[in-house]
């Protein structure tokens, strides 16, 4: 079915697990004739949960995406591309990464339960992107559903701008339109009453609607003119709609769809994306454009190494038209690759398509320079332009691991490279203090999850052990360091002398290098000497062996000889001058402190209070859930969250589960760092 950009619209389906996502995208899909029928999660027959591991999980891990081409209520022909994303929090990559890809995400909540942890970080999450968010509350057919608790759960919860789009009717079977229709009843009272509160929403962004709605009431309105208010309602989050909906029995689902088609923005009416052109201070916003004819910019928003088709690159297109066997550039490379196969992504399945139009949702295959948040384009004038990425959680929880037989080594390497290109927040790092192979990811299970990927995909197991802490150092006080290398071998010697002083920048801020060098005493040629020796001492550490930040280093004198001054001598300089200062400045080891939310029922929060103040915990408040469960939030040192996987299945009979961000780096106690030092001391002191 041909189709304009006009006619696109982009929605991911996000919120709490267990909400009902998978049921309703594949509701979706039945309803916009995608599907012959709708699978279900209990027999791991749907469209998006097709990997092994979803299917015996009974839940998402992974982002999946599907096309519908439906001719909706108004007999308007709309292209949708829908994703479905991972509602637990151990997967927000591949759900973060999605929203880069839509301009609507509809949040699915539970009617039995209302809103959830997941349900507030998705709806602030979109917020921040400048994302349309619609509210699709669902199971209204359960006979724990209580739709007018959960309605009223939402606005005092997000704000008076949530107003339903539909209600339910006759206990939850059917549902009426309270934005089209202005008469009827529902199980929420008079339709009319509804009615007129989003109506009056909606007036409220543009003053001449606003004025002709109060001089001839609604019949004064031109259908356009409330399309229009509607579309900068929703772009402003001055409207956040709701829709009820029952995904296994299909009541609401069709609804849903026309409202997309009837209400939801097109790429052309969304907020524009942030894209920028330049790096750092120089970086200025450029817009992108939905305009078929003009140069491609399009968007890498997921890496899949498909065991078939090989590696996809998935984008979706913002400017431009991508078709099959044309040439795109890579970010700033030089050399194009050509577009031989171009896809459209179907659950599992690769269909081929000739073109990609603006807000489009495509994919290449077998381009092995493609990566995450890659920029494809098909001109140089497009090489240095970046889409702002989304502001993803930093994976904290490590494991050290290596292989299990002698020889996988280097397989080994090259399936964790491929893991990390399919996830942004699992890393990989080799640790060379400790050669170390450490994976990192957002919790026990998340990294659970990819060790089995690397078992069932490429054959590899490992033995794993917690990893050395990433500890950090830096200083806390001014001081100034100085020193002269000189060695003579009988032949050329080297000299070089640098004098420096260094002073504790804000935490966070990093590492700044300044050259304050006046009348040349260090020739200019050798300050990136002087910068390499001082970098090896951040790298290293000074005095524990971890990575140094947030310091400025100042070097501000020394002296050479026309001979003897070599490169290798003012590095050897700097170094031992930042060591000298280091050691006067009040050196401090900082420790990564997490932000952890727990899960668990309610009965449990005496033990799991008593476990975090015993790990140095500052426990911040918690938040009562339906169910009897509740949510602590702390903010606890990685360093003694070692083995809580296990304490908390232990004292929660295994219903406890967690999730932890980064938050920030703090200095350790007094004894932890004389402890750490101490075991730094007999391995370095020669150094």
């Amino acid at each position: 079915m041909p189709y304009s950009t006009a006619d696109i619209r982009n929605v991911a389906l996000a919120g709490h697990p267990g909400a009902g996502k998978t049921t309703l995208f594949e509701a979706l899909l039945h309803a916009g004739g995608a599907i012959q029928s709708a699978g279900t999660v209990e027999r791991g027959n749907t469209v998006s949960d097709f990997d092994p591991m979803e299917k015996a999980r009974g839940h998402s891990i992974d982002a999946a995406i599907a096309a519908i081409d439906h001719v909706a209520a108004s007999k308007q022909s709309i292209h949708v591309n829908l994703v479905d994303t991972p509602g637990y929090p151990d997967f927000r990559g591949p759900t973060l990464s999605a929203l880069a890809a839509v301009e609507t995400v509809a949040i699915v909540v539970d009617a039995d339960r209302g809103v959830e942890h997941g349900t507030r970080r998705m709806m602030e999450r979109a917020r921040q992107r400048g994302l349309c968010r619609v509210v699709v509350v669902n199971k209204i057919d359960h006979e724990a559903a209580d739709c007018a608790r959960v309605l009223e759960e939402l606005r005092e919860e997000f704000g008076p701008e949530l107003l339903p789009l539909n209600l339910p009717a006759d206990n939850g079977k059917a549902v009426v339109d309270c934005f089209g229709q202005e008469a009827g009843e529902s199980d929420l009272g008079p339709v009319a009453d509804w009615h007129r509160r989003i109506l009056d929403q909606v007036v409220e962004v543009d003053e001449s609607v606003m004025d002709r709605y109060l001089d001839q009431g609604e019949g004064g309105l031109s259908g356009a003119q409330l399309h229009d208010a509607f579309e900068q309602c929703l772009r402003e989050g001055h409207l956040v709609p709701v829709c009820f909906t029952s995904a296994r029995d299909g009541t609401g689902v069709r609804k849903l769809l026309d409202a997309a088609e009837r209400l939801f923005p097109h790429p052309g009416e969304a907020n524009p994306p942030p894209f920028v052109k330049g790096t750092g201070a120089g970086a200025r916003p450029v817009e992108a454009r939905p305009d078929p004819g003009a140069h491609v910019i399009a968007d890498v928003f997921r890496i899949i190494n498909d065991p078939f088709v090989g590696k996809l690159g998935i984008f979706r297109v913002y400017q431009g038209t991508v078709r099959k066997d044309s040439q795109l550039f890579i970010d700033d490379g030089r050399k194009p690759f050509k577009v031989a196969h171009l896809f459209r992504i179907q659950g599992k399945d690769h269909v081929e398509v000739e073109q990609a139009i603006p807000g489009d949702i495509a994919a290449v295959a077998k381009i092995e320079d493609v990566h995450f948040d890659a920029v494809l384009h098909d001109s140089h004038d497009e090489d240095a332009i970046r889409l702002a990425p989304p502001d993803f959680p930093r994976p904290m929880f490590g494991l050290a691991i290596e292989a299990g037989s002698k020889g996988q080594e280097q397989k080994l390497g090259a399936a964790l490279h491929k893991l990390a290109e399919e996830d942004p927040c699992f890393e990989v790092e080799h640790l060379a203090d400790t050669n170390e192979t450490v994976v990192r990811g957002l919790s026990d299970l998340h990294l659970r999850i990819n060790l089995e990927r690397l078992k069932e995909r490429h054959g590899i197991e490992v033995a794993t052990h917690p990893p050395r802490i990433a500890f950090r150092e830096t200083v806390s006080a001014k001081a100034e360091g100085h020193h002269r290398h000189k060695k003579q071998t009988g032949g050329a010697g080297q000299f070089g002398e640098v004098f420096l002083r260094i002073e504790p920048l804000p935490r966070g801020a990093g590492f700044e290098f300044v050259d304050e060098i006046k009348g040349g005493t260090i020739p200019g040629q050798f300050l990136p000497a002087v910068e390499k020796g001082v970098r090896q001492v951040l790298d290293g550490g000074a005095i524990a062996g971890y990575p140094m930040q947030d310091v400025r280093v100042v070097v501000y004198d020394g002296k050479h000889h026309p001979v003897d001054s070599k490169e290798v001598a003012f590095v050897a300089a700097g170094r031992k001058a930042f060591l000298d200062a280091i050691g006067k400045a009040r050196p401090q080891v900082l420790e990564p402190i997490v932000d952890l939310d727990v899960n668990a029922p309610e009965q449990h929060m005496g033990d799991i209070s008593g476990g975090l103040a015993s790990k140095r915990a500052r426990i911040n408040g918690t938040d009562s859930l339906r169910g009897g469960e509740i949510v602590v939030k702390a903010q606890v040192p990685l360093s003694e969250l070692e083995g809580y996987a296990a304490e908390l299945k232990s004292v929660t009979a295994g219903r406890g589960r967690y999730s932890l961000d980064f938050s920030h780096y703090a200095p350790v106690p007094a004894q932890v760092q004389q402890k750490l030092v101490e075991a730094y001391r007999p391995r370095h002191e020669d150094d």
